[in-house]
């Protein structure tokens, strides 16, 4: 994919004016660009806000066509003419030269294969409009001085609520929600840490974050949703599923399908392009789970065999856990994932969960669109990779439940509820449609 994952929630609010730059002095790039990215799948309409704080270049991006959420460049250098951006989080880089008057950059796109991208400086008339659909807007309270942000897209039937990727708002789905209501009453959640919601200081391990929208379903009275979570939100799917199926009529997991929801998963087997390292964050954690056991809980028998278990069997796991990591590091080089301090919690957070008792729907990109080689790894190899990884992700979910549905979508790219659409959809009214029937449900004909 091009544009993913987004970690800021802001909109365009700073208008540049172009200017006349003189010849050899450094030009002002302060202010809105858009461009178009020419993409074999698809053009993507890109925009990058551009601002100089303390001396310093900053710049934040979105695709019109993908999301509506920014998110931030890693660095931003102009030297000269000369621009320079880049996005560690998906390893791409923008690379271009500004035209005299300051209201053209003439550059390239470089994400695995570079594309030929031209920014024009945007003005009041002239900026693309950021797609926001008709929703209500409430904040509900679900832990001490803890508030979500909930839309309501409004609709009948039954009721189905949206969770979004790590560092996404619920505002990720403005453009999927309003073709369910039709259907369904569609609600989204923004989890703590994002967005308008609130962000303490603590409260982001899986569990957590699962009662939160525990906490949103009692207090709006909504009465056995469907679950509707992409990438990330599979944990919070998972946690209600395992621990409150009687809670909800089904969960569709979106690119959400890994080894976040589900403990069945293969070892060394991680999709890179999804999240790195999954396997190492969750031994990591029942590591460190297992050994404050042994320090402060049980006889010296029990933790005497505790100890021998980490021994014989988790201390080998992690040492391959950490040669895999080591594997990846070295094939990233400089190109390394970053991600802010509540991001980390909500990782180092992450649960193994089994037996998930809902009905489930789990759509895969497969393989992914955009793939970037690692060094060393041709873009045939990577597919491949890809593709092997993300079979043995769903073979997994078939051993957890046989019964669950699974879709793939080749080459989609992660945001399957926006590359593939209309896909999605189908597949979404056809999963529910296999639901038990209630008093909300879905009108027929």
């Amino acid at each position: 994919m091009r544009i993913a994952a987004a970690l800021l929630s802001a909109s365009l609010a700073l208008w540049g004016n172009a200017a006349a730059v003189p010849s050899g002095s450094t030009p002002n790039i302060s202010g809105t660009w858009q461009g178009t990215l020419q993409d074999p799948a698809g053009n993507l309409r890109m925009v990058f806000q551009i601002s100089r704080d303390a001396g310093a270049w900053k710049a934040t991006m979105y695709s019109i066509d993908e999301m509506p959420d920014q998110f931030p460049a890693a660095a931003v250098s102009l030297s000269g003419s000369k621009l320079r951006i880049r996005v560690d989080l998906w390893h791409a880089t923008y690379e271009g030269t500004v035209s005299a008057d300051g209201s053209f950059i003439s550059g390239t796109w470089t994400q695995g294969s570079p594309a030929p991208l031209d920014l024009r400086r945007a003005t009041r008339a002239t900026a693309w409009p950021l797609y926001d659909s008709a929703h209500k807007v409430r904040f509900v309270t679900v832990d001490h001085d803890v508030k979500l942000e909930v839309l309501d897209w409004g609709g009948t039937g039954r009721p189905v609520i949206l969770l979004s990727g790590l560092g996404n708002t619920a505002h990720v789905f403005d453009r999927f929600a309003p073709k369910l209501t039709a259907w369904y009453h569609v609600y989204g959640i923004t989890r703590r840490g994002f967005g308008a919601s609130s962000a303490p200081a603590t409260g982001y391990s899986a569990d957590r974050l699962g009662q939160d929208v525990l906490a949103v379903m009692h207090a709006l009275e909504i009465d056995r949703p469907v679950l509707i979570g992409h990438s990330i939100a599979g944990e919070e799917l998972s946690y209600i599923g395992s621990r409150y199926p009687r809670s909800v009529a089904g969960l569709v997991y979106l690119e959400a399908g890994y080894g976040f929801a589900f403990s069945d998963e293969p070892k060394d087997v991680d999709v890179p392009f999804i999240l790195p390292a999954t396997d190492l964050y969750l031994d990591a954690a029942d590591f460190r789970r297992k050994v404050t056991h042994i320090l402060f809980t049980g006889d010296s028998r029990t933790r005497i065999a505790m100890i021998d278990e980490l021994l014989d069997t988790d201390l080998p796991q992690l040492r391959k856990d950490l040669q895999t990591q080591r594997r990846d590091l070295q094939a990233m080089g400089s190109d390394l994932p970053q991600f802010t301090p509540i991001e980390q919690a909500i990782l180092t957070g992450m649960y193994r969960f089994t037996k998930v008792s809902a009905p489930i729907l789990a759509i895969y990109a497969d393989p992914h669109a955009g793939l970037s080689a690692r060094k060393g790894t041709s873009r045939a190899e990577a597919e491949a990779q890809d593709e092997a990884a993300v079979e043995a992700q769903i073979a997994a979910l078939r051993r957890d439940d046989p019964s669950a549905r699974i879709v793939r979508l080749p080459n989609a790219n992660h945001y399957v509820f926006i590359s593939n659409e209309a896909a999605v959809l189908r597949d979404v009214h056809a999963f529910i449609d296999t639901l038990p029937a209630s008093a909300q449900g879905r009108p027929t004909g």
